[in-house]
């Protein structure tokens, strides 16, 4: 209560010192409204007054010039008239006029000088007058005066009762919007504070999540954040020991956030985890000219969705390049940001790259010589001299920056990302020979002979080799690579322990299959949109007519069979005519890398064979294809896993691939069906799904069919039973495998490594 008055008194005062000059003013306005109408009403009079006194103003003493005033002066608060003549004697006036105007006033005397009208407000013997004088004219000369004179007593009697009024309604104004205020503040400021007060109270031994009803708006939005996230962070703590608790005594194999948490806490006993990568998980961009309008954007990867529960999870650091336009913008002096923006949580170095550097390293490099080296997608690699010596510089500016954040932290844990540092490990291992490095190459390693392509592949097999392990999505692809090593290098490979012993320092070769972070959906979970509910939304949002929806997600990449997929989408029209008009196959796109001038063809081969099967089949609101080319934001990419009847996942090669195991996450209907490509890592996990050769088109057309012909009993049984692969072995199993083996990976001498494999 006490507070409630604390707020409403200032509230109180300040209506009462605004009403009270509110009164005041209205006093002035309304003193001098009614002293303007008198001094209107007097010059009337006298001006009436003159036009009837004028022709008699010569005859002194005329009687008529007595009737005339007489006949004047009965007027409401007049109080008398009187007529001088120019010697300033009185010749006519009013009975009540009293006897100090017998004489002429000042008021008089000054109209006479200036030959126009005159008024003035004057106290006599403590009655409060108007006079007001007129001359008078003969012969156009001034004859004599007239004068007016009033009673204003009436003015201050209806001062008062204006003043009485107002201070009455200042007083009911001021009661009613006090209680008023009372009434509000106790509804949506005290009593709900007060609520928050108690249920932050109770959350210490209560489970409770849930704040109560906050008034939204400026003033109580950051409460009500600050109150819902430490709530979370209880119920979330309080959740994962339960759920830890229940897991160990299970012995489930299922992983989470908070399992991972705690794995890597104990594994990693204090020490911190750098994770590098080429792309980073949030960028700024500037909109507009001023510099100061930023917009943050989640990078469409694969790598940042699998890494960033890995980040979230042990609070680390990731070190990445900054490509954004407004990123120099909110880093500080040391190029540091706590991400997410939302929620900080781990900690974002960033590497600054320019557009020369970027050209050759990233898109020369990296993009047009590895990435189709490794892919065998019959594109030709480009391999130049120069993007190799930017390919260089880059991973030792990486290293460098690496180098810089591990500076005072004992035996740290670096986790290098993918086939753009392919030379940091060793750069980071010669100059930290206590830090535990490994590498993950995220695409496919071909055989050695494809890889001996690459006029540099002993630099870079040297590179990588300088870690203390190399992880593939695969077991192929460790064969593969131990072979190219074999090939390349001189090293003792023992393929047993798929292990690389070169100049006394040990690599370990191993699979990891990467993953997403599958969850289950709560019992308290939002409830979400029928299958057929979002398919009749998405079919209206996109503009067309359909009841069976098929759905590929992918950057726009020649390696992921994108050309193929759509040729077998029109095979599939052509062989089963019956879907047509019924079955319609959306490609979302995401457009990648188009400064590179074989990714802008591609781009342009897709939408040119998307035209043209559109153009053979499509009828009214109908088409068989919709191309998206845009970047989706994960919310919306879910909507169409949920709605899809069939995910079209061809890639010609592919590491792992992410849609595969998204689309399954998604579908807690337990409904759908996945088409996968031979080619990629996930289809060595997902054996339920339709595997098919993304070159064979009449065996993908086939498929389409197969999918949709399925009965209900076989599409949950395959569904459920890839589930149960996805949810178990998760990104966060993954990471903590990963990681748990980098941990227990001792930092020897090379002395002692070479005794133990002696050359």
């Amino acid at each position: 209560m006490r507070r409630t008055f604390q707020l409403i008194l200032p509230l109180a005062i300040s209506v009462i010192c605004i009403s009270l000059f509110y009164t005041v003013h209205q006093v002035r306005v309304e003193r001098r409204n009614l002293r303007d109408d008198l001094s209107q009403r007097a010059a009337v009079l006298a001006e009436n007054l003159q036009e009837r006194l004028e022709p008699f103003s010569g005859h002194i003493g005329d009687t008529n010039l007595n009737r005339i005033v007489q006949r004047y002066g009965q007027r409401e608060q007049l109080v008398g008239v009187g007529v001088y003549n120019d010697a300033g004697k009185s010749v006519a006036t009013t009975s009540a006029l009293p006897a100090d105007f017998f004489t002429k006033p000042a008021q008089a005397t000054r109209a006479e000088t200036t030959d126009k009208g005159f008024g003035g407000f004057i106290n006599l013997h403590g009655e409060p007058l108007f006079v007001y004088a007129l001359p008078l004219h003969k012969d156009n000369q001034v004859a004599g005066t007239l004068l007016v004179v009033y009673s204003t007593s009436y003015i201050q009697g209806r001062i008062w009762h204006v003043l009485r009024s107002s201070l009455f309604t200042t007083g009911i104004q001021t009661l009613l919007i006090v209680s008023l205020a009372f009434v509000l503040v106790r509804w949506m400021f005290t009593a709900p504070l007060d609520r928050t007060v108690k249920w932050l109270r109770t959350l210490q031994n209560s489970s409770a999540s849930t704040p109560p009803n906050l008034p939204r708006g400026e003033l109580f939005d950051q409460i009500h954040s600050e109150a819902q996230q430490l709530a979370d962070k209880l119920h979330t703590a309080r959740a994962a020991a339960e759920e830890e608790a229940h897991l160990r005594d299970s012995q489930s194999t299922v992983w989470t956030a908070d399992r991972l948490r705690v794995s890597l806490r104990n594994k990693l006993a204090e020490k911190s985890l750098f994770v590098v990568s080429n792309r980073e998980p949030y960028m700024h961009v500037v909109n507009g000219n001023d510099n100061k309008s930023l917009q943050v954007l989640v990078p469409a990867s694969g790598l940042v969705t699998a890494l960033e529960p890995v980040l979230l999870a042990c609070n680390g650091t990731w070190i990445a390049s900054g490509s954004g336009s407004g990123d120099r913008l909110t880093v500080d002096s040391k190029d540091h940001l706590l991400v997410p923006p939302d929620h900080p949580e781990y900690l974002l170095r960033r590497v600054w790259v320019s557009p020369e550097e970027e050209h050759g390293y990233y898109e020369g490099f990296s993009n047009e010589g590895l990435w189709p080296l490794c892919h065998i997608a019959h594109t030709r690699p480009v391999f130049r001299p120069e993007d190799w010596n930017y390919y260089q510089r880059i991973n030792r500016r990486f290293a460098d920056a690496v180098l810089q954040e591990i500076e005072n932290t004992p035996s740290p844990v670096v986790l290098a990302q993918d086939y753009h540092f392919a030379l940091l490990p060793k750069m980071v291992k010669d100059a930290r020979p206590d830090a535990r490095v490994a590498i993950f190459w995220h695409i496919p390693w071909p055989n050695p002979e494809v890889f001996g392509i690459c006029p540099w592949q002993a630099e870079l097999v040297d590179g990588l080799l300088g870690g203390d392990m190399v992880g593939f999505h695969t077991q192929t692809h460790c064969n593969n690579f131990l072979a190219t090593v074999d090939r390349a290098l001189e090293a003792l490979t023992d393929w047993d322990r798929f292990e690389v012993l070169r100049r006394g320092h040990l690599t370990r070769v191993r699979p990891y299959p990467i993953s997403v972070a599958f969850s289950q959906p709560g019992p308290s979970a939002t409830p979400r949109r029928s299958k057929g509910e979002e398919l009749a939304a998405l079919c209206a949002e996109i503009g067309i007519e359909a009841s069976i929806l098929a759905l590929g997600v992918d950057r726009m990449d020649y390696t992921k069979g994108i050309i193929e997929r759509l040729r077998g989408v029109e095979r599939f029209l052509d062989l089963y005519p019956a879907y047509v008009s019924r079955f319609t196959f959306v490609q979302i796109g995401a457009p990648s890398r188009t400064q590179i001038p074989r990714y802008q063809q591609f781009l342009d081969e897709v939408s040119a064979e998307t035209d043209r099967i559109n153009a053979r089949f499509q009828t009214g609101n109908w088409k068989p294809i919709v191309l998206l080319k845009r970047h989706h934001s994960h919310q919306e990419i879910d909507r169409f896993y949920r709605a899809a009847t069939v995910c079209l996942v061809t890639s010609l090669h592919d590491g792992m691939n992410l849609v595969a195991k998204e689309f399954i996450a998604a579908r807690d209907d337990e409904r759908g069906t996945l088409i996968l490509s031979t080619f990629t890592g996930a289809a060595q996990e997902l054996t339920d799904a339709l595997l098919v050769n993304p070159y064979d088109v009449e065996q993908v057309a086939n498929a389409i069919n197969q999918a949709l012909s399925m009965n209900e009993d076989e599409e949950t049984a395959r569904m459920r039973r890839m589930r149960k692969i996805v949810l178990e072995f998760n990104v966060y199993r993954w990471a903590a495998t990963m990681i748990s083996d980098m941990s227990e990976i001792r930092v020897e001498s090379p002395e002692r490594a070479e005794a133990a494999y002696p050359q």
